[in-house]
């Protein structure tokens, strides 16, 4: 017995050794357990499908915020005890998935097919996420599209991605092919352009949209070099974590910087089922929306970066621009939403054409819904108030509509961080930028008119009708240091308001020792620089170097290149004289005329032109090709 025993214990001893473990039999492999008897056939062949990322229950949780972070405590409603509890109250395991057993890696673009793999084990399984409570679904549906929203509105929300240009001129730029969510495209594609021409070398980092590494970057572009304009060497995987980061970084600024929620149709993970599922999905009503809809939140920047960066074909269909919009808008809170705006019972997307509304642009922009372009708020009186921009932005907003002295947009959104704007029509939202931040930077005279123009318009109570109170005025001089003449002071005070147009001559008579804008050297210094505008909408235009009978039309968003410069003038009769003079003698020495080639084509105009003189007084602009258009 004791030889039996004895030759037992080394056989043990033996097995330990190869096993690690002391089982009776060879411990079978994770991925494959042995089949429990009665087990389904379809079971079974889940189970031999071949795992290539561990089990939900042991990854690593992943940062994520309670759902009653998405919406009011009341609206939103955990899951019935039917649906499988780990994927909704429990941390996601799509985010957590999709960063494949790393703490830091982010899945590169060229195995994303590789990961999609991974992610029919992982996530094609159950549908993953958060149902909306049916009367969450249908408070989101009236206040995104309200009670009486035609087919026409719907269909155009409903068959907009979020896709980049095929077309190698104009590849860094997203194709609209609906009128109505050009609000939602062109602020997305401005915050895209914002990665692309800045942080084309941080793209990797899932990090990069955090507000502390973006200060860094934009100090070193503002002492050092442009971005480059070869649009057409973008490859696909930077053009679609540009997107990515785009993406994360308007949700969590909706979210004031601690979440962001995304919205997404529940069961649709893969790319290759993408079409196939949303073949027959229909969006027309609050029921539809509750049926299909699965919101994630996220507190993890990380997460929220790689959970996007998976499901990016979902963002590119068909229904892609709608549900960034309610990633937004619920990244916000629909409460906080409605408290941003003036008036509440108005949609959000407007009647009849379905365009988005200002508030859904400055929602994106600046982080909240608030329905004005001026600077903070606005005391009506009565304890009433209008709602502006409330702080600096990343990406800025010029609009036709102040050129027709519709509106006036504030230095927040008119001075953004990075030299980015979404352009307004009267029915359309394209997109202006350029290379180099330092467009933005002013001379001398420059900051002076800014800064009297800023302590002007914190006097005016107006809407920003341009004139002030004497109580007021006096302000404005205390504030900029500027001292009149006495009977100039009473010219100006006589009629008991001061109108800035008046206020502005007598500035520019005053010498600038006292405060003014006259100086006697007339060295003020002419800006020249260049600026591109992206016209979303695709449009058929001619393949080819002119109209020849080889040239075909093809559909692109078109993208112009214009030359800016600001002449050293400050007043409109000086301006228009120096361009009158100067085109007479076609002299193209130091004048405003010296960046065009032919002296026919220089300071040519289109409403663009209006709008980019709302933020550079005074341009002169001039262009190769077809007329910039922003309809």
């Amino acid at each position: 017995m004791g030889d039996r025993d004895e030759e037992e214990e080394l056989q043990m001893a033996l097995r330990m050794s190869l096993h690690g473990s002391p089982p009776a039999q060879p411990e079978p492999k994770r991925s494959k357990p042995p089949s429990p008897a009665g087990e389904s056939p379809e079971a079974e062949a889940r189970r031999k499908q071949p795992a290539v990322a561990p089990p939900v229950t042991v990854a690593p949780p992943v940062t994520v915020a309670p759902p009653a972070a998405v919406a009011p405590p009341a609206a939103v409603v955990v899951p019935p005890p039917s649906q499988p509890t780990a994927v909704v109250a429990e941390q996601p395991s799509a985010p957590e998935d999709v960063k494949v057993e790393s703490e830091s890696t982010v899945v590169p673009m060229e195995d994303v097919k590789e990961a999609e793999v991974e992610l029919e084990v992982d996530v094609g399984e159950e549908e993953k996420g958060e149902e909306l409570h049916p009367e969450l679904a249908e408070k989101l549906w009236l206040m995104v599209f309200g009670s009486g929203v035609s087919k026409a509105v719907l269909a155009q929300w409903s068959n907009q991605g979020i896709r980049f240009s095929s077309d190698p001129e104009t590849a860094m730029g997203l194709v609209q092919h609906e009128g109505g969510p050009c609000g939602v495209l062109a602020t997305v594609q401005a915050y895209v352009l914002k990665y692309l021409l800045f942080f084309s070398d941080n793209l990797g980092n899932p990090e990069v949209s955090d507000p502390s590494f973006a200060l860094g970057q934009r100090r070193f572009y503002q002492s050092s070099f442009a971005a480059r304009d070869d649009f057409s060497s973008l490859t696909e995987d930077g053009k679609t974590r540009a997107l990515v980061h785009a993406m994360v970084e308007i949700l969590f600024l909706c979210g004031t910087g601690k979440r962001a929620v995304v919205a997404f149709i529940g069961g649709v993970i893969r790319e290759q089922k993408v079409d196939a599922a949303l073949e027959g999905i229909s969006v027309e009503s609050a029921i539809d929306f509750q049926k299909v809809l699965r919101i994630i939140t996220f507190t993890s920047r990380k997460d929220a970066f790689n959970m996007l960066l998976a499901n990016i074909p979902l963002f590119r269909s068909r229904l892609g621009a709608m549900l960034f919009l309610i990633s937004s808008l619920l990244s916000r809170g629909l409460d906080c939403i409605q408290a941003d705006r003036d008036d509440p019972s108005q949609p959000l997307v407007t009647a009849p054409f379905g365009h988005a509304s200002q508030e859904i642009v400055n929602l994106l922009l600046c982080g909240e819904a608030v329905p004005n372009v001026f600077d903070g708020k606005m005391d009506l009186g009565g304890g009433m108030s209008l709602k502006g921009i409330p702080s600096d932005v990343e990406v800025g907003f010029l609009t036709l509509l102040e050129s027709l002295n519709l509106c006036k947009v504030g230095q927040y959104l008119k001075c953004p961080k990075w030299p980015i704007w979404v352009v307004g029509s009267e029915s359309h939202y394209t997109v202006l930028f350029a290379l180099n931040p330092n467009v933005q930077e002013e001379n001398e005279l420059e900051e002076r008119e800014s800064k009297i123009r800023r302590a002007f318009d914190a006097q005016d109570q107006s809407g920003g009708g341009g004139f002030i109170a004497v109580e007021g005025f006096q302000q404005v001089l205390r504030d900029t240091d500027i001292t009149f003449p006495s009977d100039k002071l009473d010219d100006l005070c006589n009629a008991g308001v001061i109108v800035w147009s008046e206020f502005w001559q007598a500035l520019l008579q005053l010498d600038k020792r006292a405060g003014g804008m006259k100086d006697p050297t007339g060295l003020m210094g002419k800006k020249q620089f260049t600026i591109y505008h992206f016209n979303g909408i695709a449009k058929s235009v001619l393949n080819g170097s002119g109209n020849t009978g080889g040239s075909t039309p093809i559909q692109r968003p078109r993208i112009c290149k214009l030359n800016v410069s600001v002449p050293p003038r400050w007043t409109q009769d000086e301006y228009l004289a120096d361009v009158v003079s100067s085109s007479a003698s076609g002299s193209k020495n130091d004048s405003v005329l010296s960046l065009a080639p032919p002296v026919q084509t220089a300071c040519q105009h289109a409403p663009l032109v209006d709008c980019i003189r709302t933020r550079w007084p005074r341009a002169a602009c001039s262009w190769s090709g077809d007329v910039p258009s922003i309809v």
